[in-house]
């Protein structure tokens, strides 16, 4: 009986450690990996903040901006997205923002754009049937399909070689 016991236990903290270690990884040394990361790649933003990252600031940043009036102009980005705005201004055109314990790269250089979206192997890959269902696109095809698809929409990236016709 008390190597039954024993063989319980020891299963409850290989399985405790195994999820505790996970838990750890999710939540403190991946996001702090991919921020030390981002920072070699040129890209800077706020340091991560255990759990909620960027989200407070987000939110009273939110609030506050839909609490004053609203100007008349073109210049919506005050109103709708302040901490971007924000984030953009502080940091450069190229920055990163955390929501939880997951960075967003901002970018907006066309060339970097252009160059991130010409290679397929940079987007994470559905892992599941449920994340394919939600998340099919250009992004989740593979190798040649990705070549053929991105063929496909190259035009789009070029304006200057498309045909535009007045009526």
């Amino acid at each position: 009986m008390e190597i039954f016991q024993s063989l319980v236990a020891l299963f409850c903290a290989v399985f405790v450690s195994i999820y505790t270690w996970k838990f750890l990884n999710w939540v403190w040394f991946k996001p702090k990996k991919m921020e030390k990361f981002l920072r070699r790649q040129g890209f800077n933003g706020n340091s991560y903040r255990l759990f909620m990252g960027d989200y407070k600031e987000m939110v009273a940043m939110g609030k506050e901006a839909k609490s004053k009036p609203i100007n008349f102009s073109n210049d919506i980005v005050p109103r709708v997205m302040p901490f971007i705005k924000e984030s953009v201004t502080n940091y450069g055109e190229n920055c990163f923002i955390w929501f939880g314990p997951e960075p967003t790269a901002l970018i907006s250089d066309p060339e970097m754009i252009k160059e991130i979206l010409s290679k397929n192997y940079v987007f994470q890959k559905p892992s599941h049937p449920l994340g394919k269902l939600l998340a099919e696109g250009i992004a989740a095809y593979d190798t040649d399909k990705w070549a053929k698809h991105r063929r496909l929409i190259n035009p789009a990236f070029h304006l200057e070689k498309l045909k535009v016709i007045y009526f």
